[in-house]
Formats: C-alpha cells, sequence, structure tokens
C-alpha cells in the first residue's frame, strides 16, 4: 500500500506546486470575464468556485475515472505510474488550459479555440471530432448507468418493464433532451454539486473498506511488469485505456461550459487544474480497487478480467458491495448511476453549443436550441438502442471513444504550447505532454484492433507501431517547433 498512498500524495501535493507553475505560464489576471460581460442567463451565468469545481469534477468524471481506471488495472500496479504522472503533467495541464484559453476566447468551443491557436484546417477537424466524441460519450453515460440500474432493480426481484435496459434508456435521454435545452443553473448549477459529493464520498468509501475488509494493495514495485492475461502490451493501449483517470480530450469540451461561468479568471486553478487532481485521486483508488480485490494467476489479473467480462456495471457494482457492503449499494446508485448520467448530458449540451458556433446559430431562443437538441440526441439515441438491441457493440463505441479522446487531448495540449509559444512563455509545460501524447495516439492507431490494425500485419505489432509512433511525434515536434521559432524571432 506504500506506493499507492506515496502516488495519492504526489498527485494531492501537485496542486499546490506544479499546478502554481501552471498557473503562473498562463498569468491570469482581473480582466473582465465573459459570464459577466455576456450574461445571457442560458449558458453565461456566474457561479460560485466550490460549485464550479464540483460541477466541472461531474462533467469530467462520470464513469471515466473509474471503469477506465478497472480497465487499466489489467495490467496491474504499474497503472499508478501512468495515473499519477499523467493527471500532474498532462491531463491537469491539458484541462487548465481548454478552460482558461476558452475563457480568453469569449467561452469559446474548444474546436474554436483550436482553429484560432492552429488554424482552420485543424478547427475543422476539431468540429467534427469533438461532435462525434461528445455523442458517443453522452451514448456510454447513458448504456453504463441504464445496464446498472436494471441490476440492482434485478438483485432486488423487480420484473416488467422498468427490468428493461431499453426502458430505463429511454428515460435518461429524455432527461438528457431536457437538461440540454433548457438553462445551465436550472439543473446542473443546482443539483451536481450533490452528485459531486457523492462521487467523492464513494472514493472515499473504496479505499477505507480496502484494508477494512482484509485487501491489500499490491506494491509496484513488487510488480513492475505487465500482468494483463491477454498479453495486450502496456504502450499504448494502457495510456488509452485509462483516459479520463490520466488525461481525457473529453473534458476540454466541458471546461468550455465551466469558463462560460467564471466570476474571475483567479478560480481557472481550482476549478480546472484542481477538478482534474481530484479525478486523478478517484481514478488511482478505483484502480486500486481493481488490483486488490480480485484474484491473480501466475502472475496474471485473471480474476479482474473475469469479473469486467460481465460488463463495467457488474464490475462496479462489485467493488461497492466488497468494500462497502450495504452502503456500498447506495452509493452506487447515487455515484455510479447519477455520475455518468450528469457527465452525458453536459456531453450533449457541448455538443449543441460546439455545433451552434460552427454553424453561427443564436442559442437564446427555444426554437434553434431545439434545431441541435433534435439531431444530436437522436444520434445519441440510435448508438444507445444499436447497443441494446445487440446491432452495435458497447465496447467498440468504447473503445472509437478512447482513441479519439486521447487524440483529441494531443490537439488541445499542442494549441495551448502554440498559445504559449505566441505569448512569449514557457511553452515547453504543454509541448512535452504533448509529444508523448502524440506517440501515444499515433502508435495505438497504428495497432489496435479496430484502427489500422484490422490489417492481420498489423494488429498489435509493436515492431512497426512502435518506430512509427516515435518518428509521427516527433515529426509533430518539429512542424510545431518551426512555427514557435517565429514568434520568437519576431
Amino acid at each position: 500500500m506504500i506506493s499507492f498512498i506515496i502516488c495519492l500524495a504526489l498527485l494531492i501535493c501537485s496542486y499546490f506546486t506544479y499546478g502554481k507553475v501552471v498557473d503562473g505560464a498562463f498569468a491570469p489576471d482581473d480582466r473582465e470575464t465573459p459570464a459577466v460581460a455576456i450574461n445571457d442567463g442560458i449558458d453565461y451565468v456566474v457561479l460560485p468556485a466550490w460549485k464550479l469545481f464540483l460541477v466541472q469534477l461531474l462533467n469530467i468524471a462520470g464513469l471515466g475515472p473509474i471503469f477506465g481506471a478497472m480497465q487499466g488495472a489489467l495490467w496491474g500496479p504499474i497503472v499508478f505510474l501512468w495515473i499519477t504522472f499523467g493527471t500532474i503533467f498532462a491531463g491537469a495541464v491539458h484541462d487548465y488550459f481548454a478552460g482558461m484559453l476558452s475563457e480568453r476566447n469569449n467561452g469559446a468551443s474548444i474546436s474554436e479555440v483550436i482553429g484560432i491557436y492552429l488554424g482552420p484546417v485543424m478547427k475543422t477537424v476539431m468540429r467534427i471530432f469533438a461532435v462525434v466524441l461528445l455523442v458517443m460519450v453522452g451514448t456510454v453515460f447513458a448504456v453504463g448507468p441504464a445496464g446498472l440500474l436494471v441490476k440492482l432493480l434485478t438483485e432486488k426481484g423487480v420484473t416488467g418493464p422498468f427490468a428493461q435496459t431499453t426502458v430505463w434508456l429511454a428515460i435518461i435521454l429524455i432527461y438528457y433532451f431536457i437538461a440540454t435545452f433548457i438553462s445551465i443553473d436550472a439543473i446542473i448549477g443546482r443539483i451536481y454539486p450533490v452528485f459531486g459529493f457523492c462521487l467523492i464520498a464513494m472514493a472515499v468509501g473504496v479505499i477505507i473498506g480496502i484494508p477494512a475488509h482484509g485487501y491489500a494493495i499490491p506494491e509496484i514495485w513488487a510488480n513492475f511488469r505487465s500482468m494483463h492475461p491477454a498479453g495486450t502490451p502496456v504502450w499504448s493501449f494502457m495510456f488509452i485505456t485509462v483516459a479520463c483517470g490520466a488525461i481525457s480530450g473529453f473534458h476540454s469540451t466541458q471546461s468550455p461550459l465551466m469558463a462560460r461561468c467564471l466570476k474571475s479568471e483567479r478560480q481557472g486553478h481550482f476549478v480546472f487544474y484542481g477538478a482534474m487532481v481530484a479525478e486523478g485521486c478517484i481514478a488511482l483508488i478505483w484502480a486500486a480497487a481493481g488490483c486488490s480485490l480480485y484474484e491473480v494467476t501466475d502472475g496474471l489479473n485473471t480474476g479482474l478480467a473475469a469479473i469486467l467480462a460481465d460488463g463495467q456495471s457488474a464490475a462496479i457494482y462489485d467493488v461497492c458491495v466488497h468494500t462497502m457492503g450495504s452502503v456500498g449499494v447506495i452509493l452506487a446508485m447515487l455515484g455510479v448511476i447519477a455520475c455518468p448520467i450528469t457527465s452525458g448530458d453536459t456531453a450533449f449540451r457541448s455538443a449543441r453549443l460546439t455545433l451552434a458556433d460552427w454553424l453561427k446559430i443564436d442559442q437564446e431562443t427555444y426554437a434553434n436550441r431545439l434545431k441541435l437538441c433534435i439531431p444530436v440526441l437522436g444520434a445519441g439515441a440510435f448508438l444507445g438502442f444499436g447497443n441494446t438491441l445487440g446491432f452495435l457493440s458497447y465496447t467498440v463505441i468504447w473503445r472509437y471513444f478512447s482513441w479519439t479522446n486521447q487524440t483529441l487531448a494531443m490537439i488541445v495540449l499542442w494549441a495551448g504550447a502554440m498559445y504559449l509559444a505566441q505569448e512569449g512563455k514557457n511553452y515547453k509545460i504543454c509541448m512535452i505532454p504533448a509529444t508523448f501524447m502524440s506517440a501515444v495516439s499515433a502508435t495505438y492507431f497504428i495497432m489496435a484492433p479496430e484502427c489500422l490494425g484490422m490489417i492481420p500485419v498489423l494488429t498489435n505489432n509493436t515492431l512497426i507501431a512502435y518506430p512509427a509512433g516515435i518518428v509521427i511525434a516527433i515529426v509533430f515536434l518539429a512542424i510545431f517547433l518551426k512555427s514557435a521559432k517565429k514568434y520568437q524571432t519576431a
């Protein structure tokens, strides 16, 4: 458990140390924020800092730091290292710049922000990436809670329509439509902080329950190897799988929502960097649960693989019951059902706003919001019911989400580096993690079965994918340095 405690301490301390370095590089000031200047009562609304933090945490979390971390635990406690250092030097930096660059540009959606710093071609790419990603996230965060609700109700002997996943999926999508349509302060600003506390309480309950029920968290140094039962390579599959628990491009689509609600730029460190550190802590706890509770056979996490094979809902429910008993069932209801739902609705809300910025459709009128809500939720319904009815695979949707997610994060980090270069500031803060994530995304794309790896000769072929990923990252770095040099000599 010592290595777990060290990693947790590093995450918490990073908020007060490296987080201050990142904040200092951006240099927030006392200029008027979009929430004050625009304040339309719909999307631009001033909210207090504590509420912004909890809503941001809930928006970016959902199932991400739970399911992704447990999937990452298949590789063993080495996943602690990625969650810790990925959060500090990549994820929190990414979230901070996504939010603050949006705030500096009137709360613009992340695709528009990318266009400002990386040009019109990348703006178009990002618009497509962002909308596709957001619809997939909304779908993932609708199907997951619907499945867990059915499992919990079935366990209690409930039968009939309310024991059907399709019924709950329909109910969740109807709620999404309402929450996407109305003012951000009507539901999101009022009740989401409560669910934010539930998410934190659930993580605290799990980490207390692990030793209390006789489980031991394995040490990194005693298991410094891959423990994945399928032999899946650590690089770059683990870095893509953990996603929200270390760095996530999805967060960059959510940060502008809170950027439109900041009263002061000086709240950015707490709201954006702080929320990601909190999510990293939550992910670390769930990864520890995945490494601790289940049988290890011949050095491989076979027990965890077996419970995950029953679905993410079953795995999360199982951890809650094993660590917290009957209280865990209640927290599972609140934390693993409500929290994903609250991330799903803001995902669809962000998709509406991204399309609104793209198509220049004002969102103050009901009619204009309906024009975008209907097709966005329609696409989500198609994917969600497609999975439930069996003609679309949830696993495939999640895999495409994961790669799209990390590629989006890579692009946002490059935009942050370009902003810092233009301002004559320390662009290495963003440049180094951007280069790293370029290698991760490129490597995964080349050998993953759902990407180029569908070609048999490339499937999990590390001999080709590893050097190719490194070369692609170096090319991206060279392009950036050439562009940054113009601002240094100007």
